[in-house]
């Protein structure tokens, strides 16, 4: 016989499975670990308040949701819009703003804080450099420190938004130009 030729009796044998290494199975991280629900130390403690954009806008969600918590206390001036604060938490704050037909912002920025808008009733027109947006019910907008814009309510009926602000505003700074007023001058 050639030594480069294997013959079927001199070719290594396949190995039989072992009755152990046949029954055993493998476990899943659920398995081993148990139910992740019922091992208390393995649980994330629940937040109190948000840390996340993501929370904040959650947080405005859920407060937007729960009419009954702030719709008692809205009020409507003609003079000046009205504002009200619902809500503090270490590092934030929750206000409820109305607006009658024609109020408006001015153009402004929030300073160091950001912040997620939320209109809760009516309709809104953000005004920014770069264009015109219209936030209806349930409409959301999230901005970074510094962003500046002009929010007015150019319907006929009343609007009511929910603003969070994060950190808790300290400023807002008036800008002296207003993007509604920018938009009609031809560039």
């Amino acid at each position: 016989m050639n030594s480069t030729t294997t013959s079927a009796a001199t070719a290594p044998a396949a190995v039989a499975p072992t009755t152990a290494t046949a029954t055993a199975t493998v476990e899943s991280d659920l398995q081993i670990a148990g139910d992740i629900l019922a091992v208390q130390h393995l649980l994330q403690p629940a937040r109190e308040h948000p840390t996340t954009v993501a929370e904040f806008v959650g947080l405005a969600r859920s407060i937007a949701e729960d009419r009954a918590s702030w719709e008692h206390l809205v009020q409507y001036d003609a003079t000046t819009r009205w504002y009200h604060r619902l809500r503090t938490g270490p590092g934030y704050e929750v206000w409820l703003l109305s607006w009658v037909p024609g109020q408006g912002s001015g153009l402004h920025d929030h300073g160091a804080s950001s912040g997620v808008l939320t209109v809760l009733e009516g309709e809104l027109t953000e005004h920014t450099s770069r264009g015109r947006l219209t936030h209806r019910a349930g409409g959301q907008r999230v901005f970074a420190p510094g962003y500046a814009h002009e929010v007015v309510n150019d319907t006929l009926d009343g609007a009511v938004s929910l603003h969070v602000y994060f950190p808790g505003l300290t400023e807002m700074p008036m800008h002296s130009c207003s993007p509604a007023d920018s938009e009609s001058v031809p560039a």
